[in-house]
């Protein structure tokens, strides 16, 4: 029989059934979209210098402006609690932003958050720390210029980065291995484009004595003929303990990496 259902109540009734699974609309939005490219990396709708960390909260959309830090904020190093350009209260969703350099500590988020088609030229400490939510979601957007990580997970719940480009980088994703407070987390990956540089990188960086899980899938890894860049790093806390795919922590097949 067929359906004569129209698009919008098709909609409708598809998140009224994931809502009643507990699972987010968000990821109608990023099933089979295509991931962020490196060759398409945004131009700045202007520039804006900042020398204090800007609060956001509820939802704040830049259309693409550019800011980067000065004065206190002009760090673009490694240096521990440096301060971010931006700090996103519990639930506050920050879109169309390009951050420069300096980078200082990037973003912040205290709770949940999305971070949606943000791109980051030059990472600074990192590019966005997780603390006290549950859920964080980026969608979209890109880094590169990360001399350690780009995403720094220090609370609990779970982190999902989808259809996201990263290029010069050590780590996409750490769960914190020597924080004060520790707690089992998560991290999904979808539609990742990842481009190599001959250096040994990794996707992810997972506490297996934590329990923590990361979830692989749509990975493209361009330039890396050596297979430098790792998929799944284990650590004991700060202490590698082992690489590659399993059943029960690092959750991917050969399938869900594509060489180019």
């Amino acid at each position: 029989m067929t359906s004569t259902a129209k698009p919008r109540a098709r909609r409708r009734a598809l998140t009224g059934g994931l809502a009643a699974l507990g699972l987010s609309s968000v990821m109608i939005t990023t099933v089979g979209a295509p991931p962020a490219s490196a060759a398409t990396w945004p131009t700045p709708n202007g520039s804006q210098g900042t020398s204090s960390t800007i609060s956001v909260s509820g939802t704040k959309d830049y259309g693409m402006k550019r800011f980067y830090g000065t004065g206190d904020l002009a760090g673009d190093g490694q240096e521990e609690g440096q301060d971010p350009i931006f700090k996103l209260a519990a639930g506050a969703t920050l879109k169309n932003v390009i951050i420069g350099a300096p980078g200082a500590d990037g973003i912040h988020c205290e709770g949940n958050c999305t971070l949606q088609n943000v791109w980051w030229e030059d990472v600074g400490e990192d590019a966005a720390t997780f603390r006290g939510g549950s859920t964080y979601n980026v969608i979209g957007g890109g880094a590169k210029k990360a001399a350690d990580k780009v995403f720094q997970h220090n609370g609990p719940g779970t982190v999902n980065i989808s259809n996201f480009a990263v290029s010069e980088f050590k780590t996409l994703y750490r769960s914190c291995g020597d924080c004060s407070t520790q707690y089992t987390r998560k991290v999904n990956l979808s539609n990742i484009e990842v481009t190599g540089t001959g250096s040994t990188a990794r996707l992810v960086g997972i506490n297996v004595n934590r329990g923590d899980v990361a979830t692989l899938r749509g990975i493209t890894i361009l330039n890396d003929a050596s297979r430098k860049v790792v998929p799944c790093q284990k650590y004991n806390n700060n202490t590698a303990v082992g690489t590659g795919p399993d059943s029960t922590n690092c959750l991917y097949s050969t399938s869900d990496i594509t060489y180019r």
